[in-house]
């Protein structure tokens, strides 16, 4: 009988390890904002963004729901803040009444300082997260158990070498060329690279264009991605080609809303990394046709936001760097091999 119990502990033991070896990450529907929830291999949880204020909550109650129900946590470690519009802060003081969070990391002070509603949530901000912040900078680390984090950009910096096996860019700099100046606080988005092993992630907020090249040209200070989420919600403000190009994700997720992100060009680029495998969208981009969409069963979220069910995307990570893609609105699973 003894016997018999410790091999059935021993078995229940390699299952829990065997799970504790994934990294999980959520895209959340906040509708056009942004909330990307990560569980790492060790436990430990991070979300960057927490949606919009309005309506409702909604932004605030969907997260609770994923952070409880499908990753089940009781608390979230860590909120990372990528830069202070509404559509990326608006959600945290609902959501911080409904689920404890531990500690905080942005770019610094908004950049906005004009008095108005912005600055008055930024305010806001700094109440609710004295004594737990952290301002994080380029080329700092990110204390995630079990994973290399780097802060790439923020606060209108970049790192100034390339890591992650980066170099010279140059046949993709030679016609690259800027934009206007993005002068809100999209350009001061604290972005990351993220690594698992094999498995790297890049998240770069709402970076505008601009200082994207930076990280482009005349180096790729980035190297090359495994899951690129699209820069800016997929906007055309943002995803130069030398930076899409030089990075060559395997896999794009793109936190669209219904009227927010996905136009031809941005497609367009996508289309054009050699490798590249699969893009997968949180919403169809309306009117249909709008981007051209990829495939339905890779789009969580198909309707208009009047009937949204606000259905999330999974991703899991292996530590041999196999990671799956689930889609909750059809249960559509597709896995790919970290480069």
């Amino acid at each position: 009988m003894q016997r018999i119990l410790v091999l059935m502990l021993g078995v229940v033991f390699s299952l829990v390890s065997g799970l504790a070896q994934n990294l999980s990450i959520y895209y959340i529907d906040v509708e056009g904002g942004a909330a990307t929830l990560l569980v790492t291999p060790a436990g430990e949880s991070m979300l960057v963004d927490t949606g919009n204020p309005a309506p409702d909550d909604r932004d605030a109650r969907r997260i609770h729901e994923v952070a409880t129900k499908q990753a089940g946590l009781t608390n979230i470690d860590y909120l990372l803040t990528t830069h202070f519009h509404r559509d990326h802060v608006g959600g945290l003081f609902a959501l911080s009444k409904l689920i404890p969070i531990g500690k905080f990391f942005d770019h610094g002070d908004t950049v906005e300082q004009q008095p108005g509603p912005a600055l008055d949530m930024f305010k806001e901000y700094l109440a609710l997260v004295e004594g737990k912040r952290t301002i994080v900078k380029p080329g700092d680390k990110i204390p995630l158990k079990g994973l290399d984090v780097t802060a790439v950009a923020g606060h209108r910096e970049t790192i100034s070498a390339p890591i992650n096996g980066g170099g010279p860019n140059d046949a993709l700099c030679r016609d690259a060329k800027p934009k206007d100046a993005d002068p809100s606080d999209n350009a001061a988005s604290l972005g990351f690279l993220l690594s698992y092993n094999k498995f790297q992630f890049l998240n770069l907020g709402d970076l505008p264009w601009n200082i994207e090249q930076k990280l482009a040209c005349p180096q790729n200070l980035l190297g090359k991605v495994d899951l690129y989420q699209t820069t800016h919600h997929g906007l055309d403000r943002s995803g130069p080609p030398e930076l899409v190009l030089a990075v060559q994700p395997q896999v794009a997720i793109m936190n669209n809303g219904p009227r927010k992100g996905g136009p031809a060009s941005v497609f367009e680029t996508l289309r054009k990394v050699k490798g590249i495998e699969d893009i997968w969208q949180v919403h169809r981009a309306l009117p249909d046709g709008y981007g051209p969409n990829t495939a339905d069963e890779l789009i969580a979220n198909m309707e208009a936001t009047d009937q949204c069910k606000g259905n999330w995307l999974k991703v899991v990570v292996d530590a041999g760097g196999k990671y799956t893609i689930t889609n909750g609105r059809n249960g559509f699973s597709k896995s790919y091999m970290a480069r």
